[in-house]
């Protein structure tokens, strides 16, 4: 039975492991931060001039927040991705001979996937300042919007592990993945307003915790029209407490379920 000491120590090492890694295939980066870039650029250009919006916010500052969460969620699918390639590898059961702690290689892979994320909003966040975006609020509101991105991608990355535990395909793991998240952030007010959609979508994007993460940061970083009405749903009237219930779920569901799942996988 591992000790918490053993647990953290063992998960800094994997996390640096999988950091390493990073730095000696930097083609992770360069394509984690090339399609960002790409959707900033071409919705703030291509749509932009078609999207109507209430006076007083640019489409730049009302994009912005919708990208960084559409970005960091599938950001997340890379956990699944790699420990799917792990498993295939035969690495798995290289770490399983080893004196170290089961949890320990899913929460390295997380938080390693976390940094990653970290240096996708970086650059999106230069790209958007270079397009017209700005925040309006206080540096703390600031840290705090995408300190809430950041915490919902990490209970996703959770999510996504099991996806590869099960799936053990990196190829399955993208295709099953992208099924799933891409109407999960486009059925939400990401790009558009939530007004532009039939009764049907609306309600289900008003309830969908990627409109709450992306209303949350819109509020954090003062990209809202001062004065404006409230949204009809509580959930977006409250944004950060409703992604932050639903980041707690994840997290509380997944984490046990994959660290359970991994040990059964490995001791295969």
């Amino acid at each position: 039975m591992s000790t918490l000491a053993q647990t953290v120590s063992d998960s800094v090492t994997i996390t640096k492991r999988n950091l390493i890694k990073v730095k000696r295939v930097p083609d992770l980066i360069v394509f984690a931060t090339l399609s960002p870039i790409m959707f900033v650029v071409l919705f703030r250009y291509v749509f932009g001039g078609a999207i109507l919006l209430p006076d007083g916010i640019s489409y730049a500052e009302f994009l912005l927040p919708g990208i960084f969460a559409q970005t960091v969620v599938f950001g997340s699918t890379i956990t699944g991705a790699s420990i799917a390639e792990d498993l295939q590898k035969g690495l798995i059961d290289r770490f399983r001979s080893l004196p170290m702690s089961r949890a320990a290689v899913l929460v390295g892979r997380t938080i390693a996937d976390a940094g990653l994320n970290v240096i996708s909003i970086a650059v999106m966040a230069l790209t958007g300042l270079v397009v017209g975006w700005r925040i309006h609020s206080s540096l703390g509101e600031a840290l705090a919007g995408f300190l809430v991105l950041l915490v919902f991608a990490y209970s996703i990355s959770w999510l996504m592990a099991m996806v590869g535990l099960l799936v053990r395909t990196p190829e399955v793991v993208n295709n099953a993945s992208f099924i799933v998240i891409f109407p999960l952030t486009f059925i939400a007010n990401t790009f558009v307003p939530l007004e532009t959609f039939p009764a049907v979508l609306r309600t289900f994007a008003e309830w969908n915790p990627v409109s709450a993460v992306v209303q949350a940061a819109r509020d954090l970083f003062g990209n809202t029209v001062p004065g404006a009405p409230l949204p009809d749903a509580w959930s977006l009237q409250n944004p950060v407490l409703y992604t932050l219930i639903w980041t707690a779920g994840i997290l509380l569901v997944f984490i046990p379920l994959s660290v359970r799942l991994y040990q059964r996988t490995a001791s295969r």
